[in-house]
């Protein structure tokens, strides 16, 4: 065989060995041992008590143990960290928010950026309301603002994180009413909550579900959404109010950077059977949260469209 034909020979084989090789790969069982479940925020949380009721329709659907385990701080910045830094190999997938997705990386080093993570599904939102305790002296949205405009700094907002959906709500109220809070950042919604309970914060922006759970010991002064939240219909909106803020925590489940397609469409299943499962979706209802469906590639697009608004939303805060 002449040089050229015994040179093309070896290119042919040496492709053809790649390209098996890939296919291959591409092909390889999913999963065949244990998956990690990884929740960004304390344990009792919204991210925590989703995981912990899709973890038992996970391990059926995905046929292996599904552990549920944690890494706190920093807003969620941690886990995100670690997981863009994991192998892309499916056994280590994370609980995921927005906008604290966006907007952290927009803020500051977080040792992630957002287009990092690999949006596998959306299945949840909450809209954030601002409340007060019942015992409060607060008993409309006016007068609270007007009491942080006697005493600036002097009233305390609690919130889930710093750069989060909570403290932008904060900083947006604060900008659009002349007022000046003490924002007050909690490692997760648990405990924010219980801070607020307790007396140690004045108010909170808390998530809808947490607000539904103990309304017989707060006062909720105003939704942040585009109509009237179902939990509390009698209350205002912040737009009811003069006040353009539409504010909400939306979840999901992320993957890293360079996760086989394959790896991604198999979990991009098994979270959508859960999310479009009718029992769940009336569940979560009950509860106060607001049920989603959106697969890999809509919550991309979702979560390209929502960094764009963030942009803005973040040059106007900083005028």
């Amino acid at each position: 065989m002449c040089r050229s034909k015994w040179s093309l020979f070896i290119i042919v084989c040496v492709s053809l060995a790649l390209l098996t090789g890939y296919g291959l790969a591409q092909e390889k069982p999913y999963p065949t041992k244990s998956v990690t479940y990884l929740v960004t925020f304390d344990p009792g949380g919204q991210s925590d008590r989703e995981a912990r009721r899709q973890q038992p329709f996970l391990e059926k659907s995905l046929g292996q143990k599904v552990i549920v385990d944690y890494k706190v701080g920093g807003g969620g910045a941690l886990g995100w960290s670690e997981l863009v830094r994991s192998q892309p190999d499916g056994y280590l997938m994370a609980g995921i928010n927005i906008p604290h997705i966006i907007l952290q990386p927009m803020q500051q080093q977080t040792g992630y950026t957002t287009d990092q993570i690999i949006p596998v599904a959306l299945f949840q939102r909450t809209p954030l309301a601002l409340a007060v305790l019942k015992t409060s002296p607060y008993k409309t949205i006016q007068e609270f603002i007007a009491a942080a405009k006697v005493k600036p700094s002097d009233i305390s907002i609690g919130g889930s994180g710093t750069f989060s959906g909570h403290h932008v709500a904060t900083l947006r109220f604060q900008k659009m009413t002349g007022t000046k809070f003490n924002y007050v950042p909690f490692t997760g919604a648990a405990p924010q909550i219980t801070a607020f309970l307790g007396g140690h914060v004045n108010a909170v922006f808390g998530n809808s579900d947490d607000l539904v759970k103990y309304s017989g010991d707060i006062r909720v002064l105003a939704v942040a959404d585009e109509n009237r939240f179902f939990g509390f219909p009698e209350t205002p909106t912040f737009k009811e109010s003069g006040i353009d803020i539409v504010e909400s925590i939306d979840r999901g489940i992320g993957l890293p950077p360079k996760t086989p397609d394959y790896i991604v469409k198999k979990l991009e299943a098994a979270f959508l059977q859960i999310a479009k499962d009718p029992a769940i979706q009336e569940q979560m209802k009950k509860e106060g949260f607001v049920p989603l469906a959106l697969g890999s590639q809509a919550s991309r697009a979702y979560i390209e469209k929502m960094t764009g608004i963030y942009k803005d939303i973040v040059k106007d805060i900083k005028k």
